[in-house]
C-alpha cells in the first residue's frame, strides 16, 4: 500500500482541481489536509477540525465493500464521510464544494 507521500505526489486530476479549491483555507476558513492517514486508511481530503473525510471516486469505487467497511469504520472513529465521482469534481466544482460547506456547518 502505498503511503501518504506518494499519494500526494501522484493525484488525479480530479484529486488536483479538488485540492485548488480546498487548500489554504479557502472554505469558509476551515483547513483540509490532503492525503491524510487515520488508522490504517488514507483519507483524499480532511478536515480535522470537523472530522470530515472527503473522499473522490474513480469508476472503480463503485459500490465495494471495502469502501463500505472503511466508511463504517472511520465513522465509529466520529468521522463523517463524504464521497464524490471523480467525473463531479471535474465537471460541477461548485456543487462539489457547496455540499462540502454544508457538511462544515
Amino acid at each position: 500500500m502505498p503511503d501518504a507521500r506518494a499519494l500526494r505526489r501522484t493525484m488525479t486530476d480530479a484529486e488536483r482541481r479538488l485540492w485548488s479549491l480546498l487548500r489554504g483555507r479557502q472554505l469558509n476558513g476551515f483547513k483540509f489536509r490532503r492525503q491524510h492517514p487515520v488508522g490504517r486508511y488514507i483519507l483524499d481530503f480532511a478536515c480535522i477540525e470537523r472530522r470530515l473525510a472527503v473522499e473522490v471516486d474513480g469508476g472503480q469505487h463503485a459500490d465495494t465493500n471495502s469502501d463500505r467497511q472503511r466508511t463504517a469504520w472511520l465513522e465509529a472513529q466520529g468521522w463523517q464521510v463524504i464521497r464524490f465521482w471523480n467525473s463531479d469534481v471535474l465537471s460541477n466544482p461548485e456543487e462539489v464544494t457547496a455540499r462540502i460547506a454544508e457538511m462544515l456547518r
